[in-house]
């Protein structure tokens, strides 16, 4: 989670524990994940890329999915820091969560996903709040496992999920 006052411990992080929840919450079907890391770092730049490589370089997580820091605030410079780290972009992904928060409220267009690929971790950038970053997670969710079959080259899964097509 990316926040200035969680990280002070001025606030409840309730958006990082709810996604927490959720994750360990899919049916394994649909995304076979447990929760390996939980980090809150404040509103900076630097701090947010380092948590970013150390996931993806040295713990090698299949996927990072951030939460705050996304909007239009002189101090939301998660999305910044994400391209900083990613070698490819995921723009799909970005737009199947700008498209389904649009359905819910218009405000959805003032928030600023970052989605993309460092090595073989897939990182997701997700609106601060509760209600909106799980939204967001339930949009991408049909797609991640077989983004992270991909991303490992688990080819027998991702050939089942093709042939299904």
């Amino acid at each position: 989670s990316v926040s200035d006052t969680c990280s002070r411990q001025a606030a409840e992080d309730a958006s990082g524990r709810n996604l927490q929840d959720l994750v360990q919450s899919v049916p394994s079907c649909r995304l076979a994940g447990t929760v390996s890391a939980y980090k809150i770092v404040p509103d900076e730049f630097e701090q947010i890329k380092g948590a970013l490589v150390e996931w993806c370089d040295r713990e090698e997580l299949n996927l990072i999915l951030t939460t705050g820091g996304t909007g239009f605030s002189p101090r939301d410079v998660t999305p910044e820091a994400t391209r900083d780290v990613i070698e490819r972009e995921a723009p799909g992904m970005a737009v199947a969560m700008l498209m389904g928060s649009l359905s819910i409220t218009p405000l959805a267009m003032l928030s600023r996903p970052v989605c993309g690929i460092r090595g073989k971790t897939l990182i997701i950038n997700l609106p601060g709040s509760k209600k909106a970053s799980q939204e967001c997670f339930q949009f991408v969710l049909p797609a991640l496992s077989h983004a992270v079959d991909l991303l490992r080259d688990a080819s027998v899964r991702v050939k089942a999920v093709h042939q299904e097509l």
